[in-house]
């Protein structure tokens, strides 16, 4: 059995979840996120946990076992807490500002890279290089902290450029340099 398809799913207080079929609608504090899941995944609600079972014993249904539980616990865990990725800008004259929704980037380009967050994705500004996207769904604040990073992808030589949090680029040495002088 998968070990992670089989884990139940605990629902906090404050957080209505409704099974209809295939859809799953999650009602929290932060939001409601709706999905429609594969047919064939079998899930449950049991006495305050949500429990998703396959029907058989097919690789098909062991590689979705997993892959529902998480999304379903993904969406529980982003309307009571929410999701959070944060950036790093480094290089020098390299800085981030918002401009009412927007994020506006100055990455040592000729112009400045704006971005547009989609609705229910918004960016928080810590320090002028340290920013973060934050929203109640997980594959959106991931897909648009990549569109972030992706600006100007760090380089490895210097290591300048936009990365995660906690991200280590490897470095390169560059150019070696005349070593041991004329012959």
């Amino acid at each position: 059995m998968s070990r992670i398809g089989r884990l139940p799913i605990p629902v906090p207080s404050g957080v209505d979840v409704v099974i209809d079929g295939q859809n799953v609608t999650v009602n929290g504090p932060k939001g409601t996120l709706a999905r429609a899941l594969h047919a064939d995944m079998l899930i449950s609600r049991e006495d305050g946990t949500i429990v998703v079972a396959r029907p058989s014993e097919q690789k098909m249904h062991k590689q979705l076992h997993g892959l529902t539980r998480t999304l379903v616990n993904n969406m529980v865990v982003g309307v009571s807490t929410g999701f959070r990725k944060g950036l790093e800008i480094t290089g020098v004259g390299y800085r981030a500002v918002l401009v009412g929704r927007k994020l506006q980037l100055s990455l040592g380009y000729s112009h400045l890279v704006e971005i547009d967050p989609p609705e229910g994705v918004s960016f928080e500004l810590e320090t002028p290089t340290k920013l973060a996207v934050v929203g109640i769904d997980k594959e959106l604040v991931g897909q648009v902290a990549a569109k972030v990073r992706a600006s100007r992808k760090p380089e490895p030589y210097k290591g300048k450029g936009v990365r995660y949090a906690g991200e280590v680029i490897r470095r390169k040495a560059g150019k070696a340099g005349k070593v041991g002088g004329k012959k």
